[in-house]
């Protein structure tokens, strides 16, 4: 039996193992992942922890594991998005909540220019995580390619343009929730149907348009306008629409943060909503039900989305193959279309 004044000190993997009443090696091969140890002792081991209060020494086990314990989330955006578009804030708590399951620690690094991306990309591979979520990546980032080339493991939030092939991701299916909202927003009797892209250099700027159209076929120039994803951008955008094509009568909007800002211009330019002009978003964020009138959209599945990309990183990291997951989108009917 152990004396209580010993455990009066920080308690230690000899303590732990005195508790559970087995080797420290028995403890030492549970700590670092549980490999060739029954199960009896497994939940002995997870017993005495619990017991002793023992805190595993990161710093230790990392010179013996040569891993960190810690994962980037690198989001490819200004920081001010990052407090703005609900989006990022989903994935965010999604992924540090399905990694803290497996004791590891999440990083949040913004790299909002191309010389960020460089510094941040040399960090990463310098032995400081394991592995990294790149988030709203750009075509033309150098992050992927210098990722790639010093062998660190990584999965990137949407189709990663052009490398497919070779590099781990998770995505919505973009294309798919494009024509899903489109083909509601004609099947309700609309026909100018325009759209509000998102930035042509990301996967959803680019499959969103592709999805639209699908639908209204190559479409009319004057029906589309880009934007960034912020809410002025939607303002903006929407604005420019009703310049081009005043007698629009529906607009797909690319994401809820810019749906949001397209309102408030119709709403001001005298266009009642849906009445006047139908508004049919993307996400399902919390902005959804919080514009008047409530925002149809088509929903991502973020909790799903944010437990693949931890499951994918951590299945990269013990040194599986590259692979991808494409997930459903669902379209939600409300009071704007």
């Amino acid at each position: 039996m152990i004396e209580p004044s010993r455990l009066r000190s920080r308690p230690t993997m000899d303590d732990v193992a005195a508790v559970a009443g087995v080797s420290r090696g028995t403890v030492s091969r549970v700590l670092n992942g549980g490999h060739n140890v029954s199960r009896q002792a497994l939940a002995a081991v997870e017993r005495a922890i619990s017991k002793t209060g023992y805190v595993v020494n990161q710093h230790a086990r990392s010179l013996v594991t040569q891993r960190s314990g810690s994962v980037a989330f690198i989001l490819s955006e200004p920081q001010d998005k990052l407090f703005e578009d609900p989006n990022f804030n989903n994935l965010l708590r999604g992924c540090t909540q399905v990694l803290a399951e497996h004791d590891i620690t999440l990083l949040l690094t913004v790299a909002a220019t191309g010389e960020d991306r460089q510094r941040i990309g040399r960090w990463v591979t310098a032995g400081h995580v394991d592995g990294a979520l790149l988030i709203s990546n750009h075509l033309g980032s150098p992050l992927i390619a210098e990722l790639k080339e010093r062998g660190l493991p990584f999965v990137v939030c949407g189709r990663p343009l052009g490398q497919e092939r070779d590099v781990t991701y998770v995505a919505s299916d973009d294309r798919d929730g494009a024509r899903q909202m489109t083909e509601h927003l004609r099947s309700t009797g609309r026909r100018r149907i325009a759209i509000i892209t998102g930035p042509l250099d990301t996967p959803g700027g680019v499959d969103r348009l592709a999805g639209y159209r699908e639908i209204v076929g190559h479409g009319d120039p004057e029906l589309i306008a880009t934007g960034d994803y912020t809410r002025a951008s939607g303002e903006e955008a929407m604005a420019r629409l009703l310049r081009q094509a005043p007698d629009l009568d529906a607009v797909f909007v690319c994401s809820d943060l810019m749906a949001a800002g397209a309102i408030t211009t119709l709403q001001r330019a005298g266009r009642r909503v849906p009445e006047d002009v139908a508004v049919g978003g993307f996400d399902d964020n919390k902005i959804a039900t919080t514009t008047t009138p409530l925002l149809t959209t088509i929903r991502q599945p973020w909790a799903r989305q944010s437990a693949e990309m931890v499951r994918l990183l951590l299945a990269h990291i013990d040194g599986e193959e590259h692979s991808a997951v494409i997930l459903p989108t669902d379209l939600v009917v409300r009071d704007s279309a």
